[in-house]
């Protein structure tokens, strides 16, 4: 009989949740917490996919700086525009609709940068990752299992399914014997964190949600398999939110102007840029360490974080803000977001860490989140 595993990533389930109290203990009694990478899900969900780091993937943040490649290069020919014609809510919106219907930047695709810049960048996640072929130039997990001709199913929102949905199709499909390896990416309890990461109470009935749900899925692999491989593990925690910075409004404090003299993107927790000149360059990295939030990372520390590019295509100057802070508005936030909780911070914040669970010991316990493919690459032997 072929073994059952079942793997199941949920996004943002942080092991300082997860060590306060039993989550799926009956199931899953090897519990431990895993160091994540520096970035968002962007980045560390294909390095689970692939056992590698981000610079050896190619993939980290959604948007890198790609002038030659850029879906929208051709945007140069009309000039400059005046932003006001393209940065409101219609220009934004027909940017979006022709990234994802004309130039087949894929469903996720938005438009978050000024748009008067999108011929300067290109979007990473054009393909669905969660399917074969779908990190270019790397064999993710998916791939390896149709190479070995393992019988597998993939679950996530891209199908597109709710958490729920995920889960009942999957409790259907390995009760049916349809398939030996699932893996179920489930998505949602990330935004519900993002929006009450300071209520303990509804995140304790969240989780027991998950943990009552997923425990009809694992009963119906052991039933099928009593010594079927369970697995539960995460791409990194959920940091709660204590500061919101404008750091777009120091940046373009120094007078210096987007696209003449650089170039930014703003995300949560984090900027990047890219300059035109060594005066700019010098202008905006010394207002960045004249604020207390910020840590601009050495060439050194992207490579002990395994995200260094040669081609500074994630950015010439990478700021991290300090845990609990985040950019006031960017090109990922509007002004009206103001969420409970955020991820994206140094691996060493407490709150960072992901987690495994698992129905038995591997046997190389896992030290980062990276090392979770080397475990679903056994279980597809």
């Amino acid at each position: 009989m072929s073994r059952v595993n079942v793997f199941v990533l949920i996004d943002a389930l942080g092991w300082e949740l997860v060590s306060q109290r039993p989550f799926l203990a009956k199931f899953l009694p090897h519990q431990q917490e895993v160091r994540t990478l520096l970035g968002y899900s962007s980045g560390i969900i294909p390095s689970i996919l692939t056992g590698q780091t981000p610079a050896e993937n190619g993939v980290w943040n959604l948007v890198y700086y790609d002038p030659a490649r850029s879906p929208f290069r051709h945007m140069k020919h009309f000039g400059t525009l005046p932003g006001r014609m393209l940065d409101n809510r219609y220009g934004r919106r027909a940017l979006t609709e022709l990234g994802r219907r004309v130039l087949g930047l894929g469903s996720n695709f938005d438009v978050s940068v000024p748009p008067q810049t999108l011929p300067w960048f290109h979007w990473a996640e054009s393909r669905n990752i969660y399917a074969r072929q779908g990190i270019p130039g790397c064999r993710s997990i998916f791939d390896l299992l149709h190479e070995r001709g393992v019988g597998h199913k993939i679950y996530s929102y891209k199908d597109p399914l709710t958490d729920a949905e995920i889960l009942a199709r999957a409790e259907a499909d390995i009760t049916s014997a349809t398939g030996e390896f699932f893996f179920l990416y489930l998505s949602e309890l990330d935004m519900f964190l993002h929006l009450n990461r300071h209520d303990p109470e509804k995140i304790a009935l969240k989780l027991e949600w998950y943990e009552r749900e997923l425990g009809k899925v694992f009963a119906a692999a052991t039933a099928r398999d009593p010594e079927a491989g369970l697995h539960v593990f995460s791409d990194h925690g959920m940091t709660p939110v204590v500061r919101h910075c404008d750091l777009a409004a120091e940046v373009e404090s120094t007078g210096l102007r987007t696209p003449a003299d650089y170039l930014a993107v703003y995300d949560s927790t984090m900027a990047r840029f890219w300059f035109f000149s060594d005066a700019a360059r010098e202008k905006v990295t010394a207002r960045l360490k004249g604020l207390d939030y910020i840590q601009i990372l050495s060439d050194d520390e992207l490579r002990e974080f395994g995200v260094y590019f040669e081609d500074h295509r994630y950015g010439e100057v990478v700021a991290l803000l300090a845990p609990g802070c985040i950019v006031a508005e960017g090109g990922f936030n509007g002004s009206g977001w103001r969420p409970a909780g955020m991820h994206g911070y140094h691996p060493d914040d407490p709150y960072a860490s992901a987690v495994y669970l698992s129905s038995a010991v591997p046997q190389s316990k896992p030290k980062t989140v990276r090392e979770i493919f080397f475990i679903m690459q056994e279980a597809a032997r």
